[in-house]
């Protein structure tokens, strides 16, 4: 089977999925023939995600959240005002999509949370079957249940996922723990896809806390509970551009420009973790047993917060006040079962692809129709000239 990938570029999550995936599917025989990632103005495609996949790399224009002023929490209303007035782009952009899908000949379609290739196939005809991967098709999922208080930007947040995933054949939600298949909104809930490097990771308890923001205005926070704190070693990673490789600000303070061979290492020997709360960094945490604070930098990684917190993996927070970290570490204990859960992923992703059978009754159906679509057009035209 031949797959082609499109990926959300923002953030780590959705690149660290796509690697754990091409990697089981080329175990399985299968082939994956490129890979086609958002790109933005505010983001930059991390060195360690082309070092680590084998099919060829293919950049558009994305659709992006917008942090605030303070570069903390992402500014809802601005990114709308934004990504509006990119409308044109992005039509360019959804053409190009629908345009490696037939030019790659793929049978299937990973999609990686992209809303552009939700629009392809909303605006398209894709005979490739397309397959939904992501946490937040979790809170579609009949049984998942979010607070109610929030309860308004949740519903944006599902209209969003929904656009998504306009025109899939399953939407596979990674998830925290085994559940039930939701068959009437075809989702089936998987183990999340970690890479193979975590699971070779030598760990051990260290003194210092490990971090990682996706928006480095929360450096702001750190470095204010540092000068309080300057006796604790703290190392944090971030992706902010223009800064070096390795920013050290004293003997106990170091930030990092994200690289993910040196970021699994520093997490697999901390003490605890602090993050963002992206599904995938709270995974692989969970993973190799370490505590973890939660601060949400907009709806989705609330969402995600809230789940791994009521699944005993950590602490919520509205800013890096690491105090609240260090206390939660000394009672912290991990869960067995989330390992033992995250080792069946190979299988059950795999359990849930279409089969080849599908894949060709799709083809051969779309290949009718543009048959079809064909002669009518030819008709037309003779019509004109007579």
């Amino acid at each position: 089977m031949k797959y082609l990938f499109i990926v959300q570029g923002e953030g780590r999550g959705h690149l660290t999925q796509c690697i754990a995936l091409e990697e089981i599917l080329r175990n399985n025989g299968d082939e994956v023939v490129e890979i086609l990632v958002g790109k933005s103005n505010s983001r930059q495609l991390p060195d360690f995600f082309g070092r680590s996949v084998q099919a060829p790399i293919k950049r558009f224009e994305s659709p992006n959240f917008l942090p605030t002023a303070s570069n903390k929490r992402n500014n809802i209303l601005r990114s709308v005002a934004y990504n509006m007035a990119k409308l044109p782009t992005f039509w360019k952009s959804t053409c190009f999509i629908r345009n490696r899908i037939r030019e790659t000949q793929a049978d299937i379609v990973i999609n990686f949370y992209e809303l552009l290739t939700g629009m392809a196939y909303a605006l398209f005809p894709i005979s490739a079957p397309q397959i939904c991967i992501g946490h937040q098709y979790l809170f579609l999922h009949r049984d998942f249940h979010l607070p109610r208080k929030i309860r308004g930007s949740i519903l944006m947040l599902n209209f969003f996922s929904r656009l998504t995933c306009i025109g899939a054949y399953k939407r596979l939600a990674l998830s925290f723990k085994p559940m039930d298949e939701d068959k009437k909104r075809h989702i089936a809930v998987i183990p999340p896809l970690l890479r193979k490097e975590v699971f070779h990771q030598q760990v051990s308890n260290g003194n210092y806390i490990h971090g990682y923001m996706v928006n480095a205005g929360f450096g702001e926070n750190v470095m204010e509970w540092h000068q309080q704190n300057p006796s604790v070693p703290l190392r944090f990673f971030w992706d902010r551009k223009g800064e070096e490789r390795v920013k050290k600000v004293d003997d106990t303070l170091t930030f990092y420009q994200l690289d993910d061979t040196e970021f699994l290492r520093q997490m697999s020997g901390c003490k605890a973790y602090a993050s963002t709360a992206g599904f995938e960094s709270v995974c692989e945490a969970m993973y190799l047993g370490k505590p973890i604070l939660m601060v949400p930098a907009h709806i989705e990684q609330d969402c995600n917060a809230f789940d791994a917190a009521s699944n005993g993996a950590g602490i919520v927070s509205s800013d890096f006040n690491l105090d609240q970290l260090v206390a939660f570490a000394d009672r912290y204990k991990p869960n067995p079962a989330f390992r033992t859960w995250v080792q069946k992923a190979p299988y059950i992703i795999i359990k849930n692809m279409p089969t080849v059978a599908f894949c060709n009754e799709k083809t051969y159906f779309r290949e009718v129709i543009d048959l079809l679509r064909e002669k009518k057009n030819k008709l037309y035209r003779y019509i004109q000239i007579i």
